[in-house]
């Protein structure tokens, strides 16, 4: 019994470390898809969460019934042979435009908040990276089992905080909803590019577990998470709107908090980058050992210095551009797994 309830925290913890990345823990990737859309943003997150429950369950279930290894051959499921060579190119872009974009984070963690050189944040993480990546899944389960637990109570703390500090706006405004309805289309194309992503720890994921039952639980508290700090760190965005100027907004609501707080918190926030970071380069790594037959820590090398490179066009403008643009590109790939129909 005790084996099955740490599989299922597991999972959950990994799921959640999987999805939140440097857009997410700082709370950039929030601003753009929910709180610029204001009250409507508690809306759509709720639509996420549900799509985050029931989606990134259902990969997981049908990555385990087809005995699939990496997201290569669950795409060669869902779309056959004759199509699945170009998905996978796409994911493969998508994987490594978004890692770019978790080296950017950190470079702007550290300049924005601790007033440290941009590169010296990219290069300490291209260190760790290596570390934990000799490891493989077990050290990407290790590290978001300490990570994940740590991120929610920080998310617990920040919303607490703001039940203290004046409000300066109501809760619900009833023109955030008929204004503008971009924000009933935010929610999907933010779960879609997420877990579009996602498989590329999701699939591998799924073999840990010793039944379905489990992915199932483990899936439903992953979610369940996911929702919970998006309510949390939105509900503290909206409340704090000069925040949303800065790189890493929940950085600025946080310092408030004291000194003290505000540097445990970005270690928190590091973190939270580094779980998907290292999330990224496990799928990325894979398939291209298969086809090039090239060693583990070449493949990574190469990785982390092209991703390098990328990340020198600026934290904030590559997810500006890129995450949108993931988004569209994964409502496609989401729409596909919602309506196979071999599936049980």
């Amino acid at each position: 019994m005790q084996k099955r309830k740490k599989q299922v925290i597991q999972i959950g913890a990994t799921y959640i470390g999987t999805i939140v990345g440097a857009g997410f823990a700082t709370g950039r990737e929030i601003v753009e898809f929910f709180t610029i859309h204001g009250s409507a943003g508690f809306a759509g997150i709720l639509i996420s969460g549900f799509l985050f429950i029931f989606l990134g369950t259902k990969i997981m279930l049908l990555a385990r019934k087809i005995g699939a290894e990496t997201y290569e051959s669950l795409n060669t499921y869902l779309f056959g042979e004759r199509f699945a060579a170009g998905i996978n190119l796409l994911m493969f872009v998508m994987l490594f435009g978004v890692t770019a974009v978790m080296l950017s984070g950190t470079g702007a963690l550290f300049t924005e908040q601790l007033h440290l050189p941009f590169h010296a944040g990219i290069l300490l993480t291209v260190l760790l990276c290596f570390i934990v990546m000799q490891r493989g899944m077990e050290g990407i389960l290790w590290t978001n089992s300490v990570i994940v637990p740590i991120m929610i109570l920080f998310s617990i703390i920040i919303s607490v905080s703001m039940l203290f500090s004046p409000i300066e706006a109501p809760l619900i405004r009833t023109e955030d909803f008929t204004g503008n309805w971009r924000w009933l289309f935010s929610p999907f194309t933010y779960a879609a590019f997420n877990l579009t992503l996602a498989q590329a720890v999701l699939v591998p994921l799924s073999r840990e577990a010793e039944d379905e039952s489990i992915i199932r639980w483990g899936g439903f508290l992953g979610g369940l998470g996911l929702t919970f700090i998006l309510l949390n760190s939105h509900f503290a965005l909206y409340l704090v709107p000069q925040s949303v100027q800065y790189e890493i907004p929940v950085a600025e609501i946080i310092s408030r908090l004291g000194i003290f707080v505000h540097l445990l918190f970005l270690l928190v926030v590091y973190g939270e980058i580094f779980t998907t970071l290292i999330g990224n380069l496990f799928g990325l790594v894979a398939p291209l050992k298969k086809s090039f037959k090239l060693s583990s820590n070449f493949i990574l090398l190469l990785l982390m210095s092209g991703g390098y490179l990328i990340s020198l066009f600026g934290y904030s403008s590559l997810l500006h551009y890129l995450y949108p643009l993931f988004g569209l590109v994964g409502l496609a790939y989401m729409l596909v797994i919602t309506l196979k129909k071999d599936f049980k």
